[in-house]
């Protein structure tokens, strides 16, 4: 057992009473051995930290204590200080009345040494104030060390405050650090999209027409060069279909805002979900949600797109929940599903350009998502676990 500071003291403590005590018998150094033993061991049993573990180890350091003074003459005993040891434990320990309580009891167990007074012992009445400045000073120091007791605890739990408030802070921080590095990423990515995107455009408008061309002069017969012409015409116009997914990530988007029905809107998104998927959506509105200032065909498709990631990472036909409620001055709007969730490692990158774990994934669906919300004033949150499903959360600031 490696001794702490406080323990070493503890032995100092007791050993100087051992060594300079008015009584040197057996029963004394025995009664001075437990104590000391116990306060060494106390800290160290786990069943003494809990609430009743701390009361029964008050008890117990009274009766030790009692039965010293007991040993020791009793009411003219010297170690009558002792008893402020379970009352500093109990001061430091127990709230206000337990301690209270504990520090009369003990006031009153040394005054019940005057029961056992024989008939020719008396105390003399000029002893009288020193008996009463005795009781005084128990009743003094359990209430002083409560008062320390009690501040500590204030300044405890301030700190505990501050390091939770810290916490919140650095992680606020770290977020927005994120936020500005992806907007950043994205700015620069968006520009070079945008002017790749319009170079390209050109020569598969070309292509596109020489395909249509080739498959009208083909001879009638002639089905798999037809068909490769075909291929390549449906090809080209894949690609243009993915050039515009670009140009909308790169070019700022213009906003049509007016307030609007956010339940209405989410409607919209829902019925076009469950038309192209097997899911069935469950929605939840909160009646108190007030109109948001929004662009609707915009953030229509910001909830279409959250709904059909929800309904891919589900198995076939299930339940999706999207639900509204009012989180301050915002609305939030949650898609929660019960898919196979996004490992953490995932989970910092999805809203990057063009990081998807779809096979035939682009990787701009999220961060589309994530740009239009950012231009409306919003937030665009997520919870998932591997497993246990995703809770995507959108907070946009509501008409006042």
């Amino acid at each position: 057992m490696k001794l702490r500071t406080h323990d070493i003291g503890w032995l100092i403590f007791f050993g100087a009473i051992a060594w300079f005590g008015p009584v040197h018998t057996v029963p004394e150094a025995t009664v001075l051995t437990l104590m000391a033993v116990f306060q060494l061991l106390e800290p160290r049993i786990a069943a003494f930290q809990k609430p009743r573990g701390q009361a029964v180890a008050i008890v117990i350091k009274f009766v030790l204590c009692y039965g010293l003074i007991g040993y020791t003459d009793g009411i003219r005993s010297s170690y009558y200080f002792m008893l402020v040891i379970p009352i500093i434990a109990a001061a430091t320990t127990q709230e206000a009345l337990p301690a209270t309580l504990i520090t009369v009891v003990a006031s009153l167990s040394y005054v019940s040494f005057l029961l056992f007074l024989q008939e020719d012992e008396y105390i003399p009445e000029d002893q009288a104030a020193e008996l009463l400045l005795r009781i005084a000073s128990l009743c003094i120091v359990g209430f002083l060390t409560y008062q320390l007791a009690v501040q500590n605890r204030i300044k405890a739990r301030d700190a505990e405050a501050a390091a939770k408030q810290l916490a919140i802070a650095n992680a606020s921080l770290q977020a927005a650090e994120d936020a500005v590095r992806r907007a950043d990423r994205l700015s620069a990515l968006g520009q070079m999209t945008g002017g790749l995107a319009h170079e390209l455009r050109n020569p598969l408008s070309t292509i596109k027409s020489s395909a249509e061309l080739l498959h009208k002069t083909l001879p009638a017969g002639d089905e798999v060069a037809k068909e490769v012409a075909g291929f390549i015409s449906t090809e080209v116009d894949r690609t243009n279909s993915l050039i515009t997914r670009f140009l909308e990530f790169a070019k700022p988007t213009p906003l049509r805002i007016a307030p609007a029905d956010i339940g209405a809107v989410i409607d919209r998104a829902v019925r076009d979900v469950e038309r192209h998927t097997t899911a069935t959506v469950h929605r939840n509105y909160a009646p108190e949600v007030r109109p948001a200032p929004m662009d609707e065909e915009l953030m229509e498709r910001v909830f279409y797109n959250l709904l059909l990631n929800a309904a891919q990472a589900s198995p076939a036909k299930a339940t999706i929940t999207v639900r509204t409620r009012m989180v301050g001055s915002q609305v939030e709007v949650a898609v929660i599903d019960r898919g196979s969730g996004i490992s953490e490692t995932n989970l910092v990158n999805i809203f990057n350009p063009f990081f998807t774990t779809k096979p035939d994934g682009v990787g701009l669906g999220l961060p589309i998502v994530s740009k239009i919300v950012d231009e409306h004033g919003g937030k665009l949150l997520v919870e998932s676990e591997p497993g246990n499903g995703s809770i995507f959360r959108v907070l946009l600031p509501v008409a006042t």
